[in-house]
């Protein structure tokens, strides 16, 4: 409740109904900055240390207005989660601090044009110069421009970038060696002076269907210098003289690591639309319980909430909204214990769960917005009402974190895999108990033709 009572007390950050993009960009920015700065929320610290009360303070911020839950998931889990769990003690020291209180805004490029979920063909590279002891971060052709990108277009100053890892003279034959994706911390902007670095373009993404709060942007590298230290070289690292190290040891392995790490943003995804759902029923159902209309002759009318028909369309979103609250809950505990335990099984779980969780709420949320907005009859027209931002706000969690179709599909394979394994199990079970028994069988029958044979010498 803090965090509802700081925005009810200060109509300034509060999110007009009419509002323009570059304003609207503006506020977000100024929202998540008094929410840090002002309200004492460290939300990169309670990441790190309370993953439950991170997502809370997310669900809340998406409260107040969906585009600062996606700004401030941006900073956070997007950008100074990669720090975290890609980088190393070195990259924590240098970036945890500025990341934390907003001196560090940054974003997470990794989509490009030509690519989104097909992560492992992302075309972007990023080669060693062994002579500078520097990555040189390129864009090979249009289709590789990082596309979509929240927090680019006016507002960040450091990026995460996904790209290939390119090793000259280290392949077979003395070409070179493609090492898969890695991650990079590449300066984009001037600290002091917000200005654009040497060889960075960025351009705008301009105005969207909604969510215009956050600033989004196409970037294209064109020979951008790195230091070698700025590699998040938790699963891999280049040495000095240019030799590869990993204690993974294909690239498969490495990138499966790499995107499992990556996966708080997924949860946070689920918990956020969950709390969409919240406040669409919310409205819905305080309407209805406020509407009265017609009744017995002589009679006040009749609350809409006591009619059947409309019980049938809000109770079960009413119920919905517990069920995945508690849901999503369980997934955030077993995130948490996932961070402290590094349990290879927990891993798959939380893979399975944040991926069809994050699915099926964000479809039913989408799905139900529309029957709250019907329900409350020629009001849930009005943008006063929310319905309208709530929608279009909401529409793109299908999406991003994850295309529902392929993260469905990913579900159906983990489970299908699970189920032959099971089946595997049983089956072997119970051939391992046959053997057992038909050997225990063939010894019992040996000892009565021994017995017999016994006896009939005896005779």
């Amino acid at each position: 409740m803090r965090l509802f009572d700081f925005f009810r007390a200060r109509p300034d950050l509060q999110t007009p109904v009419e509002l323009p993009t570059a304003a609207h960009r503006d506020l977000c920015y100024r929202q998540l900055r008094a929410l840090v700065r002002e309200a004492g929320v460290h939300p990169l610290t309670l990441m790190a240390t309370d993953p439950a009360e991170y997502f809370a303070v997310m669900e809340a911020a998406g409260g107040a207005d969906i585009s600062l839950g996606v700004k401030l998931g941006v900073q956070y889990s997007l950008w100074g989660g990669p720090v975290i769990n890609l980088g190393t003690k070195k990259h924590r020291d240098k970036y945890f601090g500025g990341i934390d209180n907003l001196d560090y805004p940054g974003y997470f490029a990794m989509t490009e044009l030509h690519h989104g979920s097909n992560v492992q063909a992302l075309q972007s590279t990023a080669t060693f110069d062994p002579v500078t002891n520097e990555f040189i971060i390129n864009t090979p052709n249009d289709g590789a421009i990082k596309w979509w990108i929240g927090n680019a277009a006016l507002h960040g100053k450091f990026a995460t970038v996904f790209a290939r890892l390119i090793l000259p003279l280290q392949g077979k034959g003395g070409e070179a060696a493609d090492m898969g994706i890695h991650a990079f911390i590449v300066p984009i902007r001037d600290l002091e002076t917000h200005a654009v670095l040497l060889g960075i373009e960025i351009n705008d993404c301009g105005h969207k269907i909604s969510l215009n709060g956050v600033d989004n942007g196409a970037l294209r590298f064109r020979s951008v210098r790195i230091p070698r230290d700025n590699l998040l070289n938790r699963f891999g690292d280049v040495s000095r003289d240019g030799k590869y190290t990993s204690s993974l040891p294909t690239i498969n392995k490495r990138f499966a690591a790499t995107l499992g790490e990556l996966v708080g943003g997924r949860v946070g995804i689920a918990y956020c639309s969950m709390g969409v759902l919240k406040v669409a029923v919310t409205i819905v159902v305080r309407y209805a319980l406020l509407r009265h209309q017609f009744g017995p002759p002589k009679q006040p009318e009749i609350s809409v909430l006591d009619y059947q028909s409309h019980q049938h369309k809000r109770m079960p979103m009413l119920a919905s909204s517990y069920a995945f609250h508690f849901a999503t809950v369980q997934l955030v505990d077993k995130y948490s214990e996932m961070k402290k335990t590094n349990d290879e099984d927990l891993i798959a779980d939380v893979h399975v769960l944040s991926s069809g969780l994050k699915a099926y709420i964000t479809s039913y949320t989408t799905k139900s917005i529309s029957v709250c907005r019907e329900a409350c009859g020629g009001h849930g027209y009005a943008a006063v009402n929310r319905f309208g931002a709530l929608r279009n706000d909401h529409d793109i969690f299908q999406t991003f974190e994850g295309d529902n179709t392929v993260l469905l599909q990913q579900v159906f394979n983990l489970g299908i895999g699970r189920y032959n394994e099971m089946c595997h199990n049983i089956v072997t079970k119970y051939i391992s108990e046959w053997e057992a028994m038909v050997t225990r069988v063939r010894r019992w029958i040996d000892f009565k033709n021994d017995y017999k044979t016994m006896d009939l010498n005896f005779m």
